[in-house]
């Protein structure tokens, strides 16, 4: 799972991003302006940024400027503006790619899967891991630890647990989860899902009010 900073002005393009990186198995922490991006870069390290050029404060090209006196993340640029020199300019200032509005969801989460691949920080490699606070889920190695302590889950719990972690922050529908996670042909009882969520809660000890209960329609993993 790779860390993003997702940079744009514009709140709907900041949730479009978020909805698709998500749903990537990508965490996403977001900024609104040129100036909080280059904060947060500061203070976390981030595996890639998805800049947008026009905005307040401090332009996309002056935030990734100040970004590279510190930080060799990779950065994709995103405007409105198409002409040559401006991808010239994004270029020469240290910039990975230039994706222009309006965009394909898609083809973002293919670019970035690209950059990633190419600066070696692409899922499979150490930052395959979700980490809050004293919570650490790792991927690869199909593990959950609470203060560096294992969590021991059944083989179905873990499939439930990932699968709502790499899709953090998004609504996920009772029949999302059961075909995801039991598969389509499942004929069980909907209390199936309702008792694994419950043992789930109970394995996460003081981080259970994460996996939060959407009433009529199912539940969400939130860290916020």
């Amino acid at each position: 799972m790779s860390k993003l900073l997702v940079v744009d002005d514009e709140f709907r393009i900041r949730e479009l991003i978020k909805k698709y990186a998500i749903y990537e198995g990508h965490t996403v922490f977001e900024a609104e302006n040129g100036l909080q991006a280059v904060s947060m870069c500061r203070d976390t390290q981030f595996d890639l940024i998805i800049m947008d050029i026009m905005m307040p404060h401090l332009s996309g090209f002056e935030a990734s400027q100040r970004i590279r006196q510190f930080s060799d993340t990779p950065i994709i640029m995103l405007s409105a503006l198409g002409e040559e020199y401006d991808r010239i300019h994004g270029f020469e200032i240290g910039i990975d790619d230039y994706v222009v509005k309006p965009f394909s969801p898609k083809e973002l989460m293919m670019r970035i899967a690209a950059v990633l691949k190419r600066s070696g920080k692409s899922e499979g490699n150490s930052n395959d891991r979700f980490i809050y606070k004293g919570l650490c889920v790792d991927f690869s190695a199909r593990t959950v630890e609470i203060d560096s302590e294992r969590i021991n889950m059944t083989p179905k719990e873990y499939d439930l647990f990932f699968f709502m972690v790499k899709n953090k922050g998004l609504a996920l529908t009772r029949e999302t989860l059961i075909s995801k996670v039991w598969g389509y042909d499942f004929f069980g009882d909907d209390r199936t899902l309702d008792t694994h969520i419950k043992l789930l809660r109970k394995s996460l000890k003081e981080y259970a009010n994460l996996i939060v209960t959407l009433r009529g329609v199912g539940y969400r993993f939130e860290t916020n």
